[in-house]
């Protein structure tokens, strides 16, 4: 009984005069005493006091239970325990005397918790209640308590002892509150109004994200940074003192989001090639403080602090980087004195050498001064030694490269940024199938160029690859730079594109991606008597340096090495040389080494047009698929060609794309990678065409997923089911959820089946569209397979093979739309009968299931039984009452049975048996068959003599699997209407 309807039940009247005698009355006053007066002094049945004793408060308990039962409505609990509620309730009201709180206490705990109080005083109250009584003893007890708080409150002390504990406590607040003001100051009214007005500016002056170089008449170079940031990976390495006698391991590498780098640690040196994010991390981390607002963020790009000679105190941080707004006098030294700034130091790199020094002495003081607040400071990997700042407590973090998924995420945030998504499934395609372009995709810079040149050509990347390696070079090389107001650049882009052609052709030569630096100064010294430009900014040593630190294009992975920060720049600087050089013949001589294929390539693009020719048919003649399919993705880079050399490769090409049948898309697969650029389609493509390009695609998916997934989603909406068939069978070469994302769930369902073989497809198929037609191989509990389907009436055929969980049956009965199943060895089934209400109208059973309840399914129309049947005759097992039209016996099906009964199934019009031999009997109850027009029969059916087979004039079909020859044309007179087919 609720509290609520039992105080409808019990009159504040009858409660109130029982409450008042449990307690003594109080004389006037605030009650103020060196202790506060407990409620055990203040019961009647406690204390010096005492007038009130045990029976008499069972005596009220009584009272209370006896007026809830007398009232009109249903009794609260079985009248038998009324005594036993009446001991608990006069348990727990004398329980108010072990309550060590007084009665402002009480009234400030309330009600419901004062009640819960007594009933842990006395937990053994409700022993042997039963549920209604004691669910009545709680309301009671609650009632009771409402009641007792509104007695203390009346009580004369009552009033005044609460006014002197709010004062004594009011008292409290304030001085806790001065000591608070105390130690942190009030701000400056102009304060806090300054950082309204700056607060939104910053938020709005670095929401936006600039590709620095770019020079595109119709695609913007500045994009909202909130929808074009993404989050990249810093990596760090962590290690620790190994104990005494263990061996040194390893540092761990620590991956964490970069965005995420000063939320553990106040001081950061974060570093990162050119064009990997470091400066829209910075602008990030400035706009996400502003929008919070809980902590002051100063942007200083170093390149734009060091021209005005000095570095500026705080004072003079917002001038020196052109914010319009002016501070109160000392705002600045008062936010990073109580330690609420974000200082984000952007460029270390950008800024001559010798003033690293002096920045690095400049940052520390301010970092002394102003302890408490958070530093990030940015730089390329090689501008300064790994331990700079170690000392000074800052963790040196890397920005990792972008990984498929992130750049994925940036092609669909800067078309979205844009406002272009016409063009952006095209370019993902792309960068799947173009495994250098994939690999020139690895920053924020990049990206973002390859996806300004794809719209600026409306969907398309320039015709030939060098266009865009050279408009990315002109950008790194000399226009970032620039634009980005550096003053003094060392050395010219021609100085640097002549320096590191030379060293990416030593590469290139060697096989190998990386060279020891004292390698690479020694083709700088050799190079720079060559090279004016260059030689005046010192000896082979400085120059090296330089063109690490400023290039973007060669980075130190370690103090010994040297390599390019993208595979696809050293191939083509290595093929540019190569060609320079007149190497044609080395070039021609390496065609066969796949390491080379990028290189082959853009040497194409750089040669004149005798030299492309000639390297072309140094293809063609080596008569390879391989090289043959080179050449034809060459001639993408070739703008200008002899006619003559374009169609013979056109031609030698033809003959292997698109492939001409499934052998021939298998050995197409053995060109490798390079297929997934060449193969068509869907459009132009007949649909046996398309399913082999779907097949050759299938198989690279092991070597090249990404490529093989961007070829296969093209054909996703292609209206063949053979080409669906074969996209729905290649799934496990894949990613799981990412292909069924992608491909499978845009399928046209109609006649296509979908096979789950684990727990991940099946997690898939849960989140896709329904399918109506689903197989299961391999062992699958039915609770699983259940929840897979959530909508199971879209169900209607189900294969469930290899499975030796499949137990009962009895779960099936919840696809309500089931009408098609099998059960391919499934030895473990049971409880075929059951499956009655499903009306099937097909089944199939072929292993060693167990066949019971099988003469039960009277709705089938179409049954197929590959295992042995039960009893001598045929009307024993199977159902008699469906009206059979389709009915296939397989090997050992009748091996008891033989085909007795058979006719009783007149409605029957195909029969398939398998190689038993057929007797007089057997073909008489074939013959019995009014509707029958097809048959597949095994040739051992026929070892009776012509002469005994009946005459079947109604039959149209003949199908006769051999084992040995059968004389056809001897059987045309058995089965004159029909079309004898052997197999």
């Amino acid at each position: 009984m609720e509290p609520a309807v039992l105080g409808g039940k019990l009159a504040s009247s009858l409660v109130a005069p029982l409450v008042k005698k449990l307690f003594v009355t109080g004389g006037p006053g605030a009650g103020l005493v060196d202790r506060p007066v407990r409620l055990d002094r203040l019961v009647s049945f406690r204390g010096e006091r005492r007038h009130l004793g045990e029976a008499e408060v069972r005596r009220l308990a009584g009272r209370l239970v006896g007026a809830s039962l007398d009232s009109p409505g249903e009794s609260p609990f079985p009248a038998d325990e009324t005594e036993a509620v009446t001991d608990a309730l006069t348990a727990r009201l004398l329980a108010l005397g072990d309550l060590d709180m007084d009665d402002v206490q009480a009234v400030r705990l309330g009600h419901q918790e004062l009640s819960k109080q007594l009933q842990v005083r006395a937990p053994s109250a409700t022993a042997g209640l039963s549920a209604d009584a004691c669910y009545f003893l709680d309301s009671v007890t609650e009632w009771a308590c409402l009641h007792i708080l509104e007695f203390f409150t009346r009580r004369s002390t009552f009033v005044a002892r609460s006014l002197v504990e709010q004062a004594r406590w009011h008292a409290e607040l304030i001085a806790k509150v001065d000591e608070l003001i105390a130690r942190v100051p009030r701000p400056d009214a102009r304060d806090t109004a300054f950082e309204r007005r700056y607060l939104p500016y910053v938020a709005d002056r670095h929401n936006h994200l600039t590709i620095y170089g770019l020079d595109l008449r119709d695609s913007p170079d500045r994009w909202p940074l909130e929808v074009a940031y993404l989050s990249l990976e810093a990596t760090t390495e962590e290690g620790r003192a190994p104990l005494p006698g263990d061996p040194a391991e390893p540092e761990p590498t620590v991956r964490l989001p970069a965005e995420a780098a000063l939320t553990a640690h106040e001081r950061v040196l974060l570093r990162g090639d050119a064009g990997s994010g470091k400066t829209t991390l910075a602008q990030w981390l400035a706009v996400t403080a502003a929008r919070d607002g809980d902590r002051m963020p100063y942007v200083l790009p170093l390149r734009t602090l060091i021209r005005a000679g000095a570095l500026p105190s705080p004072a003079a941080f917002l001038t020196a980087v052109g914010c319009p707004l002016t501070p109160p006098e000392g705002w600045a030294e008062r936010v990073l004195g109580a330690g609420r700034g974000l200082v984000l130091v952007d460029g270390l790199d950008e800024i001559p050498a010798a003033e690293r020094h002096r920045t690095r002495d400049w940052l520390l003081a301010l970092i002394r001064a102003f302890p408490g607040n958070r530093w990030l400071l940015t730089s390329r990997p090689t501008a300064v030694r790994a331990d700079w700042l170690a000392a000074e407590g800052f963790r040196e973090l890397t920005l990792a490269p972008m990984r498929q998924d992130d750049v994925t995420t940036f092609v669909r945030r800067w078309h979205a940024a844009a406002e272009a998504p016409e063009f952006e499934v095209r370019l993902l395609d792309s960068l799947r199938t173009k495994r250098d372009l994939a690999r020139l995709a690895t920053n924020p810079l990049m990206c973002g160029l390859i996806c300004a040149l794809h719209r600026e050509r409306r969907g398309y990347l320039p015709t030939g690859r060098k266009e865009l390696y050279d408009a990315a070079l002109t950008m790194l090389l000399a226009r970032r730079d620039r634009e980005r107001g550096m003053e003094a650049v060392e050395l010219s882009e021609e100085a640097q594109l002549e320096l590191l052609q030379r060293l990416a052709y030593a590469l290139v030569l060697s096989g190998r991606t990386e060279m020891a630096v004292e390698t690479a100064e020694g083709i700088v010294e050799r190079a720079l008597p060559s090279v004016a430009s260059a030689a005046g900014q010192g000896d082979a040593a400085t120059v090296l340096r330089a063109l690490v630190l400023r290039s973007g294009l060669l980075r130190r992975p370690d103090e010994g090495s040297l390599d390019f920060v993208h595979r696809t720049f050293q191939d083509y600087l290595g093929a540019r040389y190569a060609v320079e050089e007149g190497h044609l013949d080395v070039l021609a001589g390496r065609a066969g080494d796949t390491q080379w294929e990028d290189v082959i390539r853009m040497a194409v693009a750089h040669a004149r047009p005798g030299e492309r020719a000639v390297l072309l048919r140094r293809l063609l003649a080596e008569d390879t698929p391989r090289l043959t399919l080179l050449a034809l993705a060459c001639l993408e880079h070739a703008t200008a060609l002899d006619p003559a050399v374009r169609a013979e490769v056109e031609a030698r090409a033809g003959a292997l794309v698109p492939p001409r049948s499934l052998e021939d898309a298998r050995a197409l697969t053995q060109a490798g990678a390079l297929v997934l650029e060449l193969l068509p389609g869907p459009e132009g493509l007949t649909d046996a065409q398309a399913h082999r390009v779907t097949v050759a695609a299938s198989l690279l998916a092991e070597s090249e997923p990404s490529g093989a997934l961007a070829v296969l989603r093209r054909f996703r909406e292609h209206p063949s089911l053979t080409v669906r068939r074969q996209l729905v069978g290649t799934w496990e070469r894949f990613e799981t959820r990412r292909y069924a994302t992608e491909v499978l769930d845009h399928l046209d369902r109609t006649g296509l089946f979908l096979t789950c073989q684990n727990p991940a497809q099946r997690s898939a198929v849960a989140e896709m569209r329904p399918w109506n037609q689903l197989r299961l191989d391999g062992p699958h509990a039915m609770t699983d397979v259940l929840a897979c389907v959530p909508e199971p009436d879209t169900l209607q055929e189900l294969l469930v093979a290899y499975n030796p969980e499949l137990t009962d049956l009895d779960p099936l009965l919840g696809f309500g739309s089931l009408r098609h199943l099998t059960l391919r060895e499934c030895p473990s089934a049971r409880g075929l009968g059951r499956l009655t209400a499903l009306r099937l109208e097909s089944l199939t059973v072929y292993g060693s299931t167990d066949l019971a309840g099988l003469n039960e399914l009277d709705s089938l129309r179409k049954l197929i039984i590959r295992q042995q049947l039960p009893g001598a005759r045929l009307t024993d097992s199977l159902p008699t009452g469906a009206p059979l039209r389709h009915l296939y016996l397989g090997q050992e099906a009748t091996k008891t049975t033989g085909l007795r009964d058979l006719s009783h199934w007149g409605t029957l019009e195909h029969l398939g048996l398998s190689s038993q031999r057929a007797t007089a009997a057997d073909w008489a109850e074939i013959s019995r068959l009014p509707r029958l027009t097809s048959l597949q029969l095994h040739s051992a059916f026929f070892d009776l003599s012509r002469d005994a087979l009946p005459v079947l004039p109604g039959v149209r079909s003949v199908q006769i699997l051999e084992s040995r020859p059968v004389d056809a044309t001897g059987l045309a007179s058995r089965f004159p209407h029909a079309e004898i087919e052997l197999f």
